[in-house]
């Protein structure tokens, strides 16, 4: 039987694991295995899976050494194979129509701020899920537990992604962008002028999120009237589990939920003034935010909101929970056309221009 490629084999678990949402130090695991043994010759690699030697090199486990035996022997990993078996159902039509009419993500983090992987790593990651896109959103300064970019580094960032963008394969781009935070008083947390040279804007609420009713729709407010404005993040910033429904995998055992109460807003009035100024709300498909709520998206399909259905990928595993935000877009009816990341790139990007013209 011919041996699989057992590097490939290491990498597709650690993306599994990530779009299952499993423990990261589980996703390390297997990364910081397939790194060190992708620097081996085939011969060294092939030799010491036969004299059961791998797990003397750094990086290595029981575990993921088991796992490059069992490739090597041209045998489909157990591992990967139970992963593989717990994937998930299918969605529905409805939901899988509009899973198919996406063309990019509109909010992702790379490991300029806390995400987990290089930025070239997540736009080869969305361009092998069918994307034409990647809208890159890296947090802004003033969330400095997230390494937020400050206004050098972000300039920086936007020389760096040029640059890949040349090496990156015909019919995919990154788009820049960022995830800025809405202060106290409902300004942008980075400089109008670097605002003004990003793609795509995304605005969302990351302190005082017990700000009293009033005070949250105000903020919220100020920052839709905003120009440079594009995309309202997770609006009610609720945290409600920790993984997808219906997706287990190895170590499912101890993986608690964080849950958080939804913000209180008037929400009649922020999803009247993002149709107003023509800003998108976001349909936000980590697992443990669903945000916003059934409810609230009901009211903002009624109000005539546009959306974006975006992962907040911090890893190349989660860009495919695009799957989640798109089973509960179709149960609340959203129009696909209303959904701007289904339009082509120089479209979005148009779109996001008229804003700040």
């Amino acid at each position: 039987m011919a041996a699989r490629d057992a590097i490939a084999d290491l990498r597709r678990i650690a993306y599994l694991l990530e779009r299952a949402n499993e423990a990261t130090y589980r996703v390390r695991a297997f990364r910081s295995a397939a790194t060190a043994l992708a620097a081996l010759p085939a011969a060294d690699l092939a030799s010491r899976a036969l004299a059961g030697t791998l797990t003397e090199l750094a990086g290595v486990g029981d575990v993921t050494a088991r796992c490059v035996t069992e490739s090597l022997r041209g045998e489909e990993p157990v591992y990967l194979r139970r992963l593989l078996a717990t994937e998930g159902a299918d969605l529905d039509e409805a939901a899988a129509a509009l899973r198919t009419a996406l063309r990019g993500d509109c909010h992702t983090h790379s490991d300029w701020s806390d995400g987990g992987s290089p930025i070239e790593e997540m736009a080869l990651a969305a361009a092998e899920l069918g994307h034409e896109y990647l809208v890159l959103t890296d947090h802004s300064p003033k969330l400095t537990v997230a390494r937020g970019l400050t206004a050098d580094r972000l300039r920086r960032q936007l020389d760096h992604v040029a640059a890949i963008n040349a090496a990156l394969p015909t019919g995919f781009r990154i788009l820049t962008g960022i995830e800025v935070d809405i202060l106290a008083d409902g300004s942008l947390d980075q400089d109008e002028e670097l605002l003004a040279r990003l793609d795509v804007v995304v605005g969302s609420v990351h302190s005082g999120l017990r700000d009293d009713r009033a005070r949250m729709t105000r903020r919220m407010l100020a920052a839709i009237t905003n120009p440079h404005l594009d995309i309202l993040g997770h609006c009610t910033g609720r945290m409600v589990a920790s993984r997808p429904a219906g997706v287990t995998g190895p170590g499912d055992r101890g993986h608690r939920a964080r849950t958080r109460p939804p913000s209180d807003f008037d929400a009649d009035a922020v999803f009247a003034a993002c149709a107003e100024h023509g800003k998108a709300v976001e349909i936000n498909s980590r697992p443990e935010r669903q945000d916003p709520p059934k409810r609230l998206l009901r009211l903002a399909v009624e109000a005539g909101c546009l959306f974006a259905i975006d992962t907040d990928a911090h890893a190349p595993g989660q860009l495919d929970w695009q799957r989640f935000g798109c089973e509960r877009a179709a149960l609340c009816g959203v129009p696909v056309d209303r959904v701007v990341n289904t339009w082509p790139a120089g479209e979005l990007v148009e779109w996001a221009a008229g804003h700040s013209a």
